[in-house]
């Protein structure tokens, strides 16, 4: 049980300096709270992929806000579209 615990604890603690870097490496940016929203969700491991009609849906705000979010986020460096396009885009994190 032990190892158990220190395993967990190991998982939490990298979960929790991950997302310290994280919001250290964006502190210069202009980031919204809609933005901060969809970006905590994906720090904590967002299920399925980040879509306009999911930020949409979670921030209460029309598709046309959360794609210039996203837009401007991406232009940022901080997400990237992922490759598949079109009607199916989807957005993730940028891999450090």
């Amino acid at each position: 049980m032990l190892d158990d615990a220190l395993a967990d604890a190991e998982t939490v603690l990298a979960a929790t300096l991950r997302k310290g870097r994280f919001w250290e490496g964006v502190a210069d940016l202009s980031i919204n709270d809609q933005q901060r929203t969809i970006l905590n969700r994906l720090l904590n491991g967002f299920e399925g992929k980040l879509t306009t009609t999911k930020w949409a849906r979670i921030t209460k705000c029309s598709q046309d806000t959360a794609l210039r979010d996203i837009t401007a986020l991406i232009s940022q460096g901080v997400l990237v579209q992922d490759p598949a396009g079109g009607r199916s885009s989807s957005y993730s994190l940028r891999a450090d």
